[in-house]
């Protein structure tokens, strides 16, 4: 067995590696450096390893590592990248860590590259135990752009365990549920032409403004009918973000663009929805003889909930002295959770450092961290 490197030193090794991930090809990166590293320190504590690369692209993989044997078993995930950078915005060099006023300084260090260094530390105080069950070490691709690499452990089935710490910046508070997300584009196709006629065309234009109208009235009947007081924003929200149509005033629109995001609440199911705002559109914009569609912009997360006396939340609610709650942003959490595992998210940092400039976390908090997992894993495990 080999020793590992201290925290500091695995979370500055892991920030020098460079893992964005982006739907903007100009941005987006392999993550293959970041998770054989992982993998290197995985072994040295003991882990089986495997690395799962992801089909249809270059240089991603997820990482499956093993500690013991047996059925059941205990997760520690989170994802190996990170969100694109302003390199200029910084003080020093986003991939260099900077340790000031007891904060490491570093892209990926809060979201979410130090929780894994913090996995290994508590891992390697398990070193000769007998566990009864097995611990795993998972380390995903693509959470901030696709979700790839959790999708892909779902489709293939990779992973049987009985329970999952997602690590993301909590401030060590227990999360049992989050939001959805669903990024949808409506499209409308009319016929332009010249604007002293309106009979000369069918304006997109104008066929938006009735779908905005229709969409704002649905948005209202959503927050009546799912409302849930365990979030800030206590029911679902829709957002109207980007619009464009048409090239000229005195041009019939001939094409309008809409992108708007949907942040669901458990139970809601976008399949389910998006038919009933199908059938909300379709008399409107078929009177109208407007060709239109309602596509995917990103990869949908659904709504995640874990019951509030689910053994794994008591358990963490008890060593961290702290309730569990709610957060805004979306994670891995569901696609871990629908392949059977109770899921919590748990993790150093405060999400309100991430993805900005000067992103940090507190040393000290990734070695209260580490203490806190140990414990978990011995809980759970032996």
């Amino acid at each position: 067995m080999r020793q590992l490197p201290s925290l500091r030193q695995m979370v500055t090794q892991l920030v020098a590696i460079p893992s964005i991930s982006s739907v903007n090809p100009l941005f987006d990166q392999g993550n293959i450096a970041v998770i054989e590293q992982l993998a290197n320190w995985c072994e040295g504590v003991g882990f089986t390893c495997r690395i799962e690369p992801l089909p249809g692209v270059t240089g991603k993989a997820n990482l499956i590592a093993q500690l013991g044997a047996g059925e059941g078993g205990l997760v520690f995930a989170g994802h190996s990248d990170t969100v694109p950078c302003d390199p200029e915005r910084w003080q020093g060099d986003p991939w260099v860590v900077r340790e000031q006023e007891g904060r490491l300084y570093g892209l990926g260090s809060c979201d979410m590259k130090s929780f894994f260094a913090v996995a290994l530390e508590a891992a390697a105080q398990l070193r000769g135990q007998r566990l009864r069950h097995p611990l795993y070490l998972v380390a995903t691709a693509d959470e901030e752009s696709t979700m790839h690499g959790a999708k892909h452990l779902l489709r293939e089935q990779q992973l049987q365990a009985r329970y999952a710490v997602i690590g993301e910046p909590t401030e060590m508070v227990p999360i049992r549920l989050h939001k959805g997300i669903t990024m949808q584009q409506l499209r409308i196709v009319g016929r332009s032409g010249h604007s002293s006629d309106p009979a000369l065309g069918r304006s997109a234009l104008e066929g938006m403004q009735q779908a905005l109208t229709l969409l704002l009235a649905w948005r209202e009947s959503l927050q009546r009918r799912f409302p849930h007081p365990a979030f800030a924003v206590p029911h679902p929200t829709l957002n109207l973000g980007y619009i464009r149509g048409g090239d000229n005033p005195n041009r019939i629109c001939g094409e309008c663009l809409l992108h708007f995001d949907l942040r669901s609440v458990p139970p809601m199911v976008w399949s389910e929805l998006r038919v009933e705002l199908l059938e909300r559109l379709q008399p409107t914009l078929s009177a109208l003889e407007l060709e239109w569609s309602l596509d995917p912009l990103d990869v949908e997360v659904p709504p995640f909930e874990t019951a509030a006396e689910a053994p794994l939340v008591q358990a963490l609610e008890r060593l961290s002295g702290r309730p569990a709650g709610s957060v805004a942003f979306a994670s891995e959490a569901p696609f871990l959770q629908q392949l059977g595992m109770e899921t919590v998210i748990f993790g150093p940092g405060e999400i309100a450092v991430a993805h900005r400039p000067e992103e940090s976390i507190a040393l000290p908090q990734l070695e209260q961290a580490a203490v806190l997992l140990e414990r978990l894993a011995r809980e759970l495990l032996e």
